[in-house]
């Protein structure tokens, strides 16, 4: 027996060193294990994060330099010497700006408003109006499986692990006098178009009146945000006097002046080669988009390169500068007679130029000819008989299908824009919408999709008369403008500008009159 328990002692301890060793072994393995991961964690944290600093640089290269110029300069200097450096920086920022506005603008104001507004606006708040108006996209997990037995029918839903929610980042903001545009790279999930039906709800989380939609590429668009509406104030049209040495060769008829944009811009038309339609309610500035471009080609009126004629159904708009125009009508006989007239004006011009020219050249012989039809509703669908009415349609439809190459330029107004009531409102490829009753006549004038990416004409006061929005070839986003106001001076004056002085009228015989009888005077009455 002492033998056996010697050899079991032996074995044991045996055994113990075995045991020893190994566990000895797999500790320093272990060790090992975990000193090269700890190496390889930290690689891959100062990996990661020299790539997102390089990241960084990249995409914030002003900030970014701009910080670390400031710890810099702290660092050489002392942060006294830092906050005195950069309050004498300010201060002469701030006498640049006082003195010569204009060039301070372009060069260091946007930049400046841009940065402040990215990091202390955007920055902080976009990420929750986005999440608010519902443009984060969340995991919304897989599919739920269900297992059906004899018995019960059970839905199983995966283990998903919760994920944070993508949120669109912005890549750049611009900042000018009045607007801000803040660019937006869209997550996966997200169209434009999500923007566009949200624009609203943007405006409203930014607190502006205004905001519109761009689409910048396939995942990208622009959040264009309207700090300062610069149509507050009424635009003033052209000034006559300064146009009285202006030749009419010089007027340029692809860009003739018609009022401001939005962003401070002159508005300009192209009053040939293409038809304009123009809807608005009563007193929404109807008149202000067909007098500023007249008053701003007088010279070429003046000179024969341009002849206006007017339909004014109503006898009154029009009427007032009745010597500018080289025809005009009111009534609907009158009205058929003058398009009869300038269809066949333009059927010789077909015929003289067929086969010779693509386009009629505008010149004196062959002069641009400019249609101001005033209320085209209401001698399309209202005045008049049935014939004469749809004679009238048939003859805009040949103006505007075929006068476009012919010089021939058709501009329409209208209060009701219903396809009932303008049944040939698709032959007008530039649409102009001021203030309309209804949402609805928004989409009738500017297209399906206008109120969602912008066009809010029924939003549009009735104390800023002249402001609307265009929509038409090469624009996808709607653009808002004033037109140009033109008062009845400045009519008068347009009339002398291209007709000469109005010839004086015989007033008749004059009557004597008697003179008036004194008053008598009063007497004090007292009570019966």
């Amino acid at each position: 027996m002492s033998g056996q328990l010697v050899w079991l002692v032996i074995l044991g301890g045996a055994g113990m060193w075995v045991l020893y060793k190994v566990g000895q072994f797999i500790t320093n393995v272990l060790e090992a294990l975990a000193a090269i991961a700890v190496v390889f964690v930290t690689a891959w944290l100062v990996v990661k994060a020299v790539y997102r600093g390089a990241r960084w640089l990249y995409r914030h290269p002003r900030s970014s330099a701009a910080g670390l110029a400031a710890l810099l300069w702290m660092w050489l200097f002392g942060l006294v010497s830092l906050v005195i450096t950069a309050a004498v920086v300010a201060a002469a920022f701030g006498v640049w700006r006082w003195w010569d506005l204009a060039s301070f603008e372009p060069w260091a104001g946007r930049r400046l408003r841009g940065w402040w507004q990215r990091w202390m606006v955007y920055a902080r708040h976009m990420p929750d109006w986005l999440r608010a108006c519902g443009l984060t996209v969340a995991d919304q997990g897989g599919p739920v499986t269900v297992a059906v037995t004899p018995f019960r029918r059970t839905a199983v839903a995966p283990k998903v692990n919760p994920r944070r929610e993508q949120t669109p980042r912005i890549v750049t903001v611009r900042s000018g006098p009045s607007w801000d545009e803040v660019q937006v790279r869209l997550v996966p999930g997200q169209t434009p178009e999500d923007y566009d039906q949200a624009a609203r709800a943007l405006a409203v989380a930014r607190g502006v009146s205004r905001c519109q939609i761009r689409e910048l590429g396939p995942d990208l668009v622009s959040i264009d945000y309207q700090r300062v509406d610069r149509l507050a104030e009424v635009v003033a049209c052209q000034s006559l006097m300064a146009l009285r040495s202006v030749r009419g060769e010089d007027i340029d008829l692809r860009k003739v002046w018609s009022g401001k944009t939005e962003y401070g811009t002159d508005w300009t038309q192209p009053l040939v080669g293409g038809h304009t339609l123009t809807a608005g309610a009563t007193g929404a500035g109807k008149n202000s988009v067909g007098w500023a471009p007249i008053v701003s080609m007088a010279p070429a009126i003046r000179d024969g390169l341009v002849q206006v004629s007017a339909i004014d159904p109503k006898g009154m708009e029009l009427a007032y500068g009745r010597r500018i125009f080289s025809r005009y009508a009111v009534t609907s006989a009158d009205a058929l007679a003058l398009l009869d007239d300038l269809v066949d004006g333009m059927e010789k011009r077909k015929a003289e130029f067929a086969g010779h020219k693509r386009e009629v050249p505008i010149s004196r012989e062959h002069p641009m000819e400019l249609l101001e039809f005033d209320e085209i509703g209401a001698l399309i669908r209202y005045v008049g008989d049935r014939k004469t009415r749809e004679a009238i349609i048939d003859r805009v439809a040949l103006l505007t299908t075929q006068g476009r190459a012919l010089g021939y330029t058709v501009r329409g107004y209208v209060q009701e824009p219903t396809k009932d009531t303008v049944p040939v409102r698709e032959l007008f490829p530039r649409r102009i919408c001021l203030r309309v009753a209804s949402k609805t006549h928004v989409g009738m004038v500017l297209g399906d999709q206008a109120y969602d990416r912008g066009a809010w004409a029924n939003r549009i006061p009735e104390s800023v008369p002249g402001v609307g929005y265009i929509f038409g070839e090469g624009i996808r986003e709607p653009l808002r403008i004033r037109a140009g106001w033109v008062p009845d001076l400045a009519i008068k004056m347009l009339e002398e500008f291209v007709a000469g002085p109005a010839p004086l009228v015989d007033g008749g015989k004059v009557l004597a009159l008697p003179a008036p009888a004194p008053a008598e005077p009063e007497t004090s009455g007292g009570a019966a």
